[in-house]
């Protein structure tokens, strides 16, 4: 499974995220960061998707949104 959206698409499933799984976006990274602690995005993707019964397409974008933000709310580029 690749983690590797166009920015596009990323931005697509993410807005759709509350749509097609009943639960925002903060609700989702509150689960991410109280799951398991994987080193690899691939790894927490999985994991999403295994769990909470998720798309691995829409457990990839949401994963890859938390890291996107948490580099930003950490300053990193």
């Amino acid at each position: 499974m690749s983690l590797n959206h166009s920015p596009e698409t990323q931005t697509k499933l993410i807005a759709r995220v509350p749509t097609i799984t009943g639960r925002e976006l903060p609700e989702w990274f509150q689960a991410i960061d109280n799951g398991p602690s994987f080193l690899r995005c691939d790894e927490r993707a999985n994991w999403l998707a295994d769990e909470h019964g998720l798309s691995h397409g829409y457990a990839a974008a949401i994963v890859h949104e938390h890291e996107r933000r948490r580099r930003n709310r950490m300053g990193f580029i």
